[in-house]
């Protein structure tokens, strides 16, 4: 059973860099409680920047004494989103250009998912076809809202055409809530991992869907982390309440498919970060498991656990093998 573990998050030196020289500016959104706890000068998790910047020393051998095959590696959160346009631009372009020298230096352990700088659809559209036809990277991945705007606003259209045309897969990771919704999870630690991420997620995703954009893009191939950040087990509310918000309140538009047809045909997900088998089997019977994909979410979580909870899941070994490794290489062109 091969093992491709599909969200594994680095960082590079020049983003880092950038970071830190953001982490001093004034900027109020939720994200800059993360920037500044680990990329601040006096962040209280920088010993975390080793990890992300370190591809080839703890990480392959901790891969080495776990039995990983690959780690599919992106750039880990906020990525280049939080830049002015023409900075987030230069980022991407270098975070992709040393991505893709990472990947071949060990093609046989890593592959590489592209970013892009959303707040400049045009260019960043531009940097999808080169990271798919110049860098031949396996996919690509943002960061939930670019500027407190969800990608069901047109502004994106040139991105996710660029998207659909290149035949990549996107890789929607959580970022803290937009503006529009982040006064609820400034207290308590809701801004991150523990809650704030899979709602505002969630959000972003379920936006596109009711805003008809799978219906402008029916190619788009979407992943989400975490379980699918919740949405499965949502599915059958969301058909139901659906047909009441499209004919009778709340203004949805009518759409050619049921949200749950949009998310099976439109969305894969991947384990990242829950490591519970009731809610693998809920996810594997209800979106099928060809849309299921294994993943660590490492250096955030550790390796040896989640490799005991797919090696122990409970499903036939064809079904298992599928999760772990072979829906990733084949949603993500992976040799």
């Amino acid at each position: 059973m091969r093992l491709i573990a599909t969200e594994e998050a680095v960082s590079f030196q020049p983003i880092v860099d950038a970071l830190n020289a953001h982490a001093r500016t004034d900027d109020d959104s939720l994200d800059m409680i993360l920037v500044r706890d680990i990329y601040g000068d006096n962040g209280i998790r920088n010993a975390m920047i080793p990890r992300l910047t370190d591809i080839t020393g703890e990480r392959l051998a901790q891969m080495d004494q776990n039995g990983i095959d690959m780690h599919l590696l992106s750039l880990t959160a906020p990525g280049v989103q939080m830049f002015a346009p023409d900075k987030g631009t230069e980022m991407a372009r270098i975070a992709n250009d040393l991505m893709a020298e990472a990947v071949r230096a060990n093609p046989t352990r890593f592959a590489g998912l592209g970013t892009f700088a959303p707040q400049d659809p045009h260019r960043a559209a531009l940097e999808v076809e080169r990271v798919a036809n110049t860098l031949k990277l396996n996919g690509l991945v943002i960061n939930s809202h670019t500027n407190d705007r969800y990608y069901d606003d047109p502004f994106f259209y040139p991105v996710f055409e660029a998207i659909e045309a290149s035949g990549l897969a996107l890789y929607i990771h959580p970022r803290a809530p937009s503006k529009m919704i982040d006064k609820a999870f400034r207290d308590y630690g809701m801004n991150s991992a523990i809650w704030g991420y899979g709602i505002e997620t969630s959000t972003n995703a379920i936006r596109m869907i009711l805003s008809g954009l799978f219906d402008r893009f029916p190619k788009l191939k979407i992943v989400l982390g975490h379980m699918g950040e919740a949405i499965p087990f949502w599915l059958w509310r969301l058909d139901f309440m659906h047909g009441y918000a499209a004919t009778a309140f709340g203004g949805a538009p009518k759409l050619k498919l049921k949200v749950s047809e949009y998310f099976r045909r439109n969305f894969a997900i991947t384990t990242s970060g829950v490591e519970n088998h009731p809610a693998l089997r809920y996810s594997v019977e209800v979106l099928g498991p060809e849309n299921v994909m294994w993943a660590i979410d490492y250096p955030y979580q550790p390796m040896a656990p989640a490799v005991q909870f797919i090696k122990t899941a409970p499903f036939a070994e064809d079904v298992k093998a599928m999760i772990a490794g072979g829906n990733a290489a084949r949603i993500f062109r992976i040799d």
